[in-house]
């Protein structure tokens, strides 16, 4: 049997085989690095933010069927890599909505984004436009038109309009986001009434937030989340101000089920850029805003926040990008935590998508730093599956790069799948 020689180490070549990682007080840098995917951050968020705000980021309406349906969507993805192409190159460029994106992924519109960490859609903003993706304010966000184009002068900024129940409010809004320069609106469908979101109900979550005994004992392990929010201006819906009124009356406002197609086509008449339609769930719907004229659409469920077992999203883009795909721009949002789903999306004929929680959690982890570490995590991942799939570019991708396995319906239990339940951790 023949053996291996054996030598008496030399401590040069141990040092050379060896290479020890620099040491760093930048404790923030040294946590956003070590995070190596979207849940990584997650875990991050939740150790450094009371669990009333995170819990309004993380959570869903009701039994959260639709989120985890959602994100399980992804996971039971089965992709079809090529063999012997060359990806040396890989363009990641997006066109939609008239416009371009470096990434096929732009930030979501979402509300009360100050209260997850107070750098709040300014850190989204800049974060958005060195990484020279879309960058989208809502009705509802804490930070200002104005204040949003300042952070991203030169960026795509887009604008999420709630047709508010005084009328003037949200032509008002549309007025300012044009002259503020932003290119396209999403006229949001999915909010006649807010979804019944259980998980603020049982934290006491409120707007502004309430301080129980429950909450300061929360707070007590997190006191630099408690300090950044104690020691910057007030939380509010900076776009509402001048508006008068509440935080509490401009949000019950926000909500209008008298909303009809005629308000859409008022907003066409007023708005000058590009007109999506953000919420659309059905292929009839999708079919009439092609008629329409509308610039896009926005396959989405509001996250699993409105109406729980909603549609999944990503299951519904075959058939209406087969129908109108034609002639809108077809996007998508929910249920994307990995630069994969992104591509899955794009395969099955996806013009875009919007991350909403990826960003968040991402913000929380770090304020912008953090928020630049989401997309960049996204954009690695973006461009490793293209790579391993084989393509150079997305126009590359096709349906035939993605089977959806289906195991929805297996093994229930209280109305959501086993699987499902270890998404609540």
């Amino acid at each position: 049997m023949a053996h291996q020689k054996r030598q008496i180490p030399n401590p040069v070549e141990i040092f050379d085989l060896l290479k020890f990682k620099k040491p760093t007080l930048d404790f923030k840098a040294r946590r956003l690095s070590n995070a190596q995917t979207i849940w990584d951050l997650r875990d991050i968020a939740k150790r450094r933010t009371p669990a009333a705000a995170f819990d309004y980021t993380d959570g869903a309406a009701d039994n959260e069927i639709s989120m985890n349906r959602a994100r399980k969507a992804f996971r039971d993805v089965e992709f079809h890599p090529s063999i012997l192409n060359d990806v040396s190159h890989v363009d990641t460029t997006a066109e939609v909505f008239g416009g371009t994106s470096s990434l096929p992924f732009g930030i979501a519109p979402t509300g009360f984004t100050r209260l997850m960490q107070t750098e709040g859609e300014l850190a989204g903003a800049g974060a958005a436009g060195r990484a020279g993706i879309p960058f989208c304010l809502s009705t509802l966000g804490t930070t200002s038109i104005e204040d949003v184009q300042k952070a991203n002068p030169n960026g795509r900024n887009w604008f999420q309009l709630y047709v508010m129940k005084e009328r003037e409010i949200s032509y008002g809004l549309v007025e300012r986001a044009a002259q503020a320069g932003f290119d396209t609106l999403l006229f949001t469908v999915d909010t006649p009434v807010a979804g019944n979101r259980l998980r603020d109900a049982r934290n006491g979550f409120s707007i502004p937030p309430e301080i129980s005994l429950g909450t300061v004992l929360n707070a007590i392990p997190r006191p630099w989340w408690w300090w950044d929010f104690l020691t910057t201006p007030p939380l509010e819906f900076a776009s509402l101000t001048s508006t008068g009124g509440t935080v509490g009356e401009l949000l019950d406002s926000a909500m209008d089920p008298s909303i009809k197609f005629e308000d859409l086509k008022t907003i066409r008449e007023m708005w000058p850029g590009k007109l999506v339609v953000k919420g659309v769930q059905n292929l009839p719907d999708s079919k009439k805003l092609a008629d329409l004229g509308v610039d896009g659409i926005i396959l989405s469920n509001h996250g699993g926040r409105q109406l729980d077992r909603a549609p999944v999203p990503f299951q519904l883009l075959p058939e209406v990008v087969r129908e109108v795909g034609k002639d809108v721009d077809v996007a998508m949002d929910t249920g994307i935590m990995n630069g994969a789903d992104i591509v899955a999306a794009i395969a099955k004929g996806a013009k875009f998508t919007l991350i909403g929680r990826a960003y968040l959690y991402g913000l929380m982890a770090g304020g912008e730093a953090g928020v630049d570490r989401a997309i960049e995590i996204l954009a690695s991942e973006v461009r490793r599956t293209m790579r391993l799939l084989q393509v150079s570019s997305l126009d590359e991708l096709t349906p035939e790069h993605v089977t959806q396995l289906n195991s929805l319906d297996i093994n229930r239990v209280n109305g959501v799948a086993a699987d499902e339940q270890s998404l609540f951790s």
